[in-house]
């Protein structure tokens, strides 16, 4: 992929250097692309420039992207990856709070970031990358409702978009995780150990013993597949909605 000074992406969640968000904003920056990230917490990077934002924050999201609209032009790429696991794996378990706040952070933060980025978005080459999670490609065993439920309202929303979004040249695709060692993976496996009764070793053992390729994947994974779809290698691909998982499979 070639470098391109002139291209501007918005990543979301990117505070975190362990985390999804920051690898794709890395590897998009190193490509010579202008970054912005935003996350509600304070960077603990200096790499590129990372502004406070609570995207649950219609106002606040709105007030962010129009400056950075102002100061930098037409927006080329957006990436929503600001995303919680709240709940318990048991449903009866899972409180009002831990339906509200996953949905409010995972659904409507994305969509509150697109109704504000899309009046910016070129539509020579414009991509919307939303990482959802192989969670929302079926159910899987430890994994609260709540989170699989924003999660299969993230691909569902990416379809949406891309439909309506393909004739004005704006691409929009979902990445599926499955694995992948974050600071969030941690908790996803205290969730296994739980769920399934056992230890937090015996956990992380049950599920790269269900990974075909027999690891779990670091972050740097998915950001190869994220600037993929930002870039004009993936012209012709929108709505779909792409597993990144060792062959692990998504559940029910």
């Amino acid at each position: 992929m070639t470098n391109d000074t002139n291209k501007v992406a918005v990543v979301t969640g990117a505070g975190h250097s362990q985390g999804i968000g920051h690898a794709i904003a890395k590897r998009l920056f190193d490509q010579g692309i202008q970054v912005v990230g935003l996350d509600i917490k304070p960077a603990d990077h200096q790499l590129f420039e990372c502004r406070h934002c609570d995207v649950t924050s219609e106002e606040m999201v709105n007030e962010t992207i129009s400056g950075i609209a102002e100061e930098l032009g037409r927006i080329s790429y957006l990436v929503n990856n600001a995303g919680v696991g709240l709940g318990d794996p048991v449903f009866l378990s899972c409180t009002e709070a831990d339906w509200l706040n996953t949905f409010n952070i995972n659904v409507f933060g994305a969509v509150n970031l697109c109704r504000a980025t899309l009046p910016h978005v070129s539509t020579e080459g414009g991509s919307i990358v939303n990482v959802a999670s192989l969670a929302g490609l079926g159910a899987m065993v430890g994994i609260p409702a709540p989170y699989t439920a924003s999660k299969f309202a993230m691909v569902g929303l990416t379809k949406s978009l891309a439909l309506e979004l393909a004739p004005k040249g704006i691409r929009v695709n979902a990445i599926c995780p499955g694995s992948i060692k974050t600071q969030l993976h941690e908790t996803s496996l205290d969730m296994i150990s739980r769920a399934e009764g056992v230890d937090r070793a015996t956990a992380e053992a049950l599920e790269v013993a269900g990974i075909p390729m027999g690891y779990s994947a670091t972050a740097d994974e998915v950001a190869h597949l994220a600037a993929f779809l930002c870039s004009e290698e993936s012209k012709y691909m929108t709505g779909t909605a792409i597993p990144v998982s060792g062959g692990m499979p998504s559940g029910l």
